[in-house]
């Protein structure tokens, strides 16, 4: 890739992700602010922000990027001839953009034919913007900008681990990460996208889910590993197609993890 695609591809995944931040903070905690369900056994919640944000998106990735397929949450597949894809998840987290946490975020993923080349994680309400890739790790904020860097290794009993159990997953799954998290020094629940930007800025070490989609996951992948962490799936395979998902801010802590995963 030439510079001149590479910087193409970076400011698109700024404005795609300035054009949902517009979308996303307009019903933000506002009154009335109501959601469908996609199913009808648990509810899986997407409001007229999720539906507004990926059409934003998609409008500027039609004018910047014509040639490059779009996998979107809400909208589904647009073929391309570029053999890049940008897979969109419009809000990651809308259970907590409903209860009105600054948890969720806007996910921007770029992938070739192999996977991950480059993402962004943005949390609109704070104004944090995580992005990697193409030789990018850092992030912007109310502190300014500044380096990503996972963390250093250091044993599972010394570590943080983040989840979105119980809410995500079956009961083997959930087994399977009490497992990890029984040995972890401390556990916190229900962060969404938001727990794999604390991976990539040294905050915590790991994050387990299953149940996860390719939009819920190639942003992140690409942020991660950018930073210097690893993300497979729980055989330490390829996780870009989603599924059950360990990111990791070191290799060590990694192999402990699936190793108690797979019992």
């Amino acid at each position: 890739m030439d510079e001149a695609e590479r910087q193409s591809l970076i400011a698109a995944l700024h404005a795609a992700s300035d054009a949902a931040r517009v979308e996303t903070l307009a019903h933000f905690r506002t009154e009335g602010l109501a959601a469908d369900t996609k199913e009808t056994e648990r509810f899986d919640p997407v409001t007229v922000a999720d539906r507004a944000a990926e059409r934003a998106m998609t409008e500027v990735l039609a004018r910047m990027r014509p040639h490059d397929a779009i996998l979107g949450e809400e909208y589904g597949a647009t073929p391309g001839t570029s053999g890049l894809t940008w897979v969109l998840d419009p809000i990651d987290g809308t259970r907590g953009y409903l209860s009105g946490t600054p948890t969720w975020g806007v996910l921007v993923g770029v992938s070739d034919a192999v996977g991950p080349i480059l993402g962004a994680i943005d949390q609109p309400y704070i104004g944090e913007r995580f992005v990697g890739g193409l030789g990018l790790s850092e992030m912007t904020g109310p502190h300014g900008p500044r380096a990503l860097r996972c963390r250093k290794a250091r044993p599972l009993a010394e570590a943080i681990v983040f989840t979105t159990f119980p809410e995500v997953g079956t009961e083997a799954d959930a087994a399977a990460f009490r497992r990890v998290a029984s040995r972890a020094r401390l556990t916190r629940y229900g962060m969404d996208c938001y727990a794999y930007a604390l991976i990539a800025s040294g905050q915590i070490d790991l994050v387990i889910e299953a149940g996860l989609q390719p939009y819920d996951v190639q942003a992140p992948i690409a942020v991660v590993t950018a930073a210097g962490g690893v993300v497979t799936d729980w055989q330490g395979g390829v996780a870009h197609h989603g599924g059950r998902i360990v990111a990791a801010a070191n290799a060590e802590i990694h192999a402990e993890a699936l190793a108690l995963l797979n019992g």
